[in-house]
């Protein structure tokens, strides 16, 4: 009888599992957001989070979890309970953060192998954004200037190796120049930096930006792709002017930590891609000028790798920053 209950009592543990991922989910499901209001990763995850919600038919809330260039949220994200009931969004930052802990000898918040993919939403070439009354209309105008008076025109950023930061310090690399970094805790305050007047340029994502260049607040002087954007085709490449390897994307992705049950990983990618394909969602990414660009878990990966090979090799360019 003892043996029974033994086999029966096990068969139930066994099962357990099985049944909390047949159910899944079952409770609401957190999205950690490693930066503050207002930048590219909180305003994609605001844009996907309704159509989500519908697919999972759970609540997803919004965590915004900021430091460190991001670090703090990715850290805790990717340290976070394996269950399917704490996802990320990141930005190619994630790819950044631990290449500069590398440079410096620092135990790393985390390690990409840590976190497994689950879709790209969004990938945008950066925008370098200067304000409206500013004397520079060229970004050779804006070089000269930096090369005259080195370390006085600031920019501010997400914080430190950061994806406005790296942006930036390609750039400055490139024309080897010397540029005020002032970091903040992310891209939303990194633009009010910059609106306020206490900075005088930023790499930023279109999104954050659009709404002001149209307001004629903001000047674009070039972006960071291999082609203009088509909400704003007037804007040159930093290939065009002439730059070398001045190319950078501000890509959103959905990742969830990495042993996090194949059948509820199979649930958290069908709700993704119905949700991304949601014309709310689409109507939404395009009002901030960043079509969507849906790629699923395996296509994802790829792409990921390749991105953050070119990144790591960019982090040992740039060097050292402090």
């Amino acid at each position: 009888m003892i043996r029974l209950l033994s086999a029966l009592l096990g068969a139930a543990l066994l099962a357990a599992p099985a049944l909390a991922q047949d159910d899944y989910p079952s409770r609401p499901i957190t999205m950690i957001i490693p930066f503050p209001p207002g930048g590219v990763a909180d305003q994609t995850a605001r844009a996907i989070i309704t159509p989500l919600e519908k697919e999972l038919k759970q609540p997803v809330a919004i965590r915004n979890t900021q430091g460190a260039g991001g670090a703090v949220g990715m850290g805790a994200a990717a340290n976070a309970k394996p269950d399917g009931y704490t996802i990320l969004l990141a930005l190619s930052s994630v790819s950044i953060i631990p290449e500069a802990d590398k440079l410096f000898g620092r135990k790393p918040a985390y390690t990409i192998d840590q976190l497994k993919p689950i879709a790209l939403l969004g990938a945008d070439p950066t925008v370098l954004v200067v304000r409206a009354e500013s004397p520079w209309k060229t970004v050779k105008e804006l070089e000269e200037a930096a090369k005259k008076e080195p370390g006085k025109i600031a920019y501010s950023s997400s914080g430190i190796y950061g994806t406005l930061h790296m942006a930036m310090a390609m750039f400055t690399n490139a024309a080897g120049i010397n540029m005020k970094h002032v970091p903040f805790n992310g891209g939303g305050p990194a633009v009010t930096a910059l609106l306020g007047g206490h900075v005088q340029a930023l790499a930023s994502g279109p999104g954050p930006v659009l709404a002001h260049i149209k307001a004629g607040k903001l000047r674009p002087l070039a972006n960071w792709g291999t082609k203009r954007l088509a909400v704003l085709p007037d804007v040159p490449t930093f290939a065009e002017l002439g730059y070398k390897n001045v190319e950078f994307y501000i890509w959103a992705g959905l990742f969830a930590p990495k042993d996090v049950p194949a059948p509820v990983m199979e649930k958290l990618r069908a709700a993704v891609k119905k949700a991304a394909a949601a014309p709310e969602f689409g109507s939404a990414m395009e009002k901030l000028g960043s079509p969507v660009a849906y790629l699923d878990a395996p296509e994802f990966e790829k792409f990921w790798a390749a991105d953050a090979a070119r990144l790591a090799e960019a982090v040992k360019r740039v060097g050292k920053v402090e």
